[in-house]
């Protein structure tokens, strides 16, 4: 059965089928020698059936993309101390970036199931020529980060759930008349594992998608996350790493961290259940097994999560617990099987063991 993200009250499974064409194509592309073929029959044939989105038939991107991949004993980067430090990571504890409070908009992001036939309208970005030009189903409706009347970056993320994609928007405004506008837009494929074009923003600042990345109520209460955890850094490098695409640091220096920069927190950390509870427990276990991302610039070590009024304080301030400290950045380009793909290498098939040792 598929692994269920559980962002709605509804719960829904569904097996996800690769239809025959794509898999009788990538057969013949192995047996016709193609660059690359083998290697990405063999990570698609150790991929598990992926996350399915209650609600619709979409999947939360395949199974092997980059941000579903566990990341448990991929080798440390060889920058990881001089990133910790520049984000003063010996003196500061993870923050989540969402919970309860904001009054009639609590703190998060949140994001929407579209009807099957939503209204399009066009959007005008100020990033043109880095943003998907769309139509959006974009309307008065639509929730925004912060609230309508919100300065910050006001994402609106949306999910329709007949075409599956997803559409995410930066500094989204709503206007009637297709006077809409936003800093930035981009469009997903939720069945595919294509990255935006080198070079390009999206709604976050490394030109990743943000609704994969983050932490929801009713995953954490199904008792476990299988995706890796989108975060924030104050200043970063002016240059970005697989998967991501854009850059948008501060400095031209290597001792920052870049966009697309992974972290992992150590399999030896542990909370008491006492200072800790089972919701607690699973962030913690994601951030083991699928860790962090950077995304975007902010706060150092915040990490997101969606807009939900069940929230409980305790939820996330035993989370403010864990000390940045107890994280390693790691070197995941052994898992990539093309730069313009967020395909990764999966555990327990012969090609991540041939690219990334036994890992």
């Amino acid at each position: 059965m598929a692994r269920v993200r559980r962002t709605l009250t509804a719960h829904l499974t569904a097996t996800a089928v690769v239809p025959a064409t794509v898999a009788a194509l990538a057969a013949l592309a192995v047996l016709a020698g193609w660059p690359g073929a083998a290697r990405g029959a063999e990570a698609r044939a150790g991929a598990s059936t992926g996350t399915i989105l209650p609600g619709t038939h979409c999947p939360v991107f395949p199974a092997d993309n980059v941000w579903n991949t566990p990341v448990t004993g991929l080798p440390v980067d060889s920058h990881s101390a001089q990133w910790l430090r520049s984000m003063a990571a010996g003196s500061t504890y993870l923050h989540p970036d969402y919970g309860p409070g904001g009054g009639s908009h609590p703190y998060g992001i949140p994001w929407q199931i579209t009807s099957a036939r939503p209204k399009l309208v066009r959007v005008r970005f100020t990033y043109a020529s880095q943003s998907d030009r769309g139509p959006y189903p974009f309307s008065a409706s639509t929730p925004i980060e912060g609230g309508q009347d919100a300065g910050g970056d006001r994402h609106a993320i949306m999910v329709d759930p007949a075409s599956c994609r997803l559409y995410e928007l930066y500094d989204a405004r709503y206007r009637a008349h297709n006077r809409s506008t936003a800093g930035s837009g981009a469009i997903w494929n939720l069945s595919s594992n294509a990255l935006r074009p080198a070079g390009w923003t999206s709604a976050d600042a490394a030109g990743l998608p943000i609704l994969p990345g983050l932490v929801n109520y009713d995953e954490v209460m199904s008792g476990h996350i299988d995706h890796a955890i989108r975060m924030t850094a104050e200043t970063t490098d002016t240059r970005y790493v697989w998967p991501a695409r854009h850059e948008a640091g501060s400095v031209r220096n290597a001792a920052y961290p870049p966009m697309g920069a992974r972290f992992r927190l150590s399999a030896r950390f542990h909370l008491p259940r006492s200072r800790c509870a089972r919701a607690c427990q699973v962030v913690i276990q994601a951030m083991k097994t699928y860790g962090l991302i950077l995304a975007d610039n902010g706060s150092n070590w915040f990490f997101g999560g969606t807009t939900d009024r069940r929230w409980k304080y305790t939820m996330v301030d035993q989370l403010k617990q864990i000390p940045a400290r107890a994280f390693q950045a790691i070197d995941e380009s052994c898992l990539m099987v093309s730069p313009n793909s967020g395909q990764a290498l999966q555990p327990g098939t012969a090609a991540r063991t041939r690219a990334c040792g036994h890992r």
